[in-house]
C-alpha cells in the first residue's frame, strides 16, 4: 500500500457546446494531428523543396483519413470482433471511444503506399520515413488524451509515481478501497514516444536519413514505439477479458501480440537501410 500515491481527479471534459461535450483527449489528437504533424511535415517540405501540392491537401487527407479509420476499425477487429460483427452499426459511433493505435499504423501505412503509387510514383519508403518524424509527437500527445480520460492505465504499485485514478470504474474495480495506486502507463508511453520523435527529428534533420538511407527513419520509428509498447504492456491492465485467456495460453496480451511483427519490421527496414545506403550523388542529381 502506498499513501502518497497522486490522486488524478481531472474532469475530462474541458467544455460542453451545443450538448456535445469536448474533451482533453479529443483536443490533443486534434491538435497532435492537425496542428504539430502538419507544421512539422510543412518544414520538411519547405527544407527539401518538394511539390506542396504532395502535402496540401493530398497527404493531410490521406493521413487524417487513414488514422481515424485504421484506428477505429484496429479496435473492433482486434479486441472485440465477435460484438461489432454481430453489430456493424456500433463501428461507425467513434464518439463512444474505442481507437487502436496498431490498427491506426497499419492504416496509415496502407493509405502511404496508395499514396506513393496516386501522388509521388516513389517508394512507399520515402514517404514513411518523413511521415515517422512528427508521428512519435503525435502519439504522446493521444497517450496524455488517455490520462486525461483516466483510461488505460497498469497494475497496482507502490511506486512512489503510482496514481490513483480515482473518475475511473475500472480502477475502482481493481482497486476497492481506493487507497492503492496503479502504474500511469500513458506517461510511460507518452516519455517513450517523445524520445523516439526527438530521435527521429535527430536522424532526419542532423543524420539526413531520409535521403541517406531509405527505410531507416521508419524503421526505428517501428522498433522504438512497439518495442516499448511490448514491454510497457507487462504492467497494464488488459483492456478485454478475454485477455487473460491469451496470456495465460502464450504469456502475451493483444498489444503486444499486435507488436511484434511491427518490431519485427522496424529491426529489418534499419539493417537493410544501413547495408544499402542511397546514392547521394545520383539523388542529388
Amino acid at each position: 500500500m502506498v499513501l502518497n500515491a497522486i490522486t488524478w481527479n481531472v474532469d475530462p471534459e474541458i467544455f460542453s457546446l451545443f450538448g456535445r461535450s469536448i474533451r482533453w483527449y479529443s483536443l490533443l489528437f486534434g491538435v497532435g494531428l492537425v496542428l504539430f504533424g502538419p507544421w512539422i511535415m510543412n518544414k520538411m517540405w519547405v527544407r527539401e523543396k518538394l511539390n506542396q501540392e504532395w502535402l496540401y491537401p493530398k497527404l493531410f487527407w490521406y493521413v487524417m483519413i487513414s488514422t481515424v479509420l485504421g484506428a477505429r476499425l484496429g479496435h473492433c477487429l482486434f479486441y472485440d470482433p465477435q460484438f461489432y460483427l454481430a453489430n456493424p452499426v456500433e463501428i461507425f459511433k467513434i464518439w463512444e471511444g474505442g481507437l487502436a493505435s496498431h490498427g491506426g499504423t497499419l492504416g496509415i501505412i496502407i493509405a502511404c503506399w496508395i499514396y506513393s503509387r496516386k501522388v509521388t510514383h516513389k517508394s512507399i519508403l520515402w514517404i514513411l520515413d518523413r511521415l515517422a518524424v512528427p508521428t512519435g509527437l503525435v502519439a504522446a500527445m493521444i497517450r496524455l488524451g488517455n490520462l486525461f480520460n483516466s483510461e488505460i492505465f497498469g497494475r497496482t504499485t507502490d511506486l512512489p509515481w503510482a496514481f490513483r485514478f480515482v473518475r475511473s470504474a475500472e480502477y475502482h474495480r481493481l482497486v476497492p478501497d481506493g487507497i492503492s495506486g496503479c502504474h500511469p502507463t500513458q506517461i510511460y508511453e507518452a516519455i517513450c514516444y517523445l524520445i523516439v520523435f526527438g530521435i527521429c527529428l535527430l536522424l532526419y534533420w542532423k543524420a539526413d536519413a531520409a535521403r541517406r538511407y531509405s527505410g531507416l527513419i521508419v524503421g526505428f520509428f517501428l522498433t522504438g514505439v512497439f518495442a516499448s509498447r511490448l514491454i510497457i504492456e507487462q504492467v497494464k491492465i488488459v483492456q478485454e477479458p478475454w485477455e487473460l485467456n491469451l496470456i495465460q495460453d502464450i504469456g502475451l496480451n493483444m498489444g503486444q501480440l499486435l507488436s511484434i511483427p511491427f518490431v519485427v519490421v522496424g529491426i529489418w527496414l534499419m539493417i537493410r537501410a544501413l547495408r544499402n545506403p542511397i546514392n547521394t550523388q545520383i539523388v542529388n542529381k
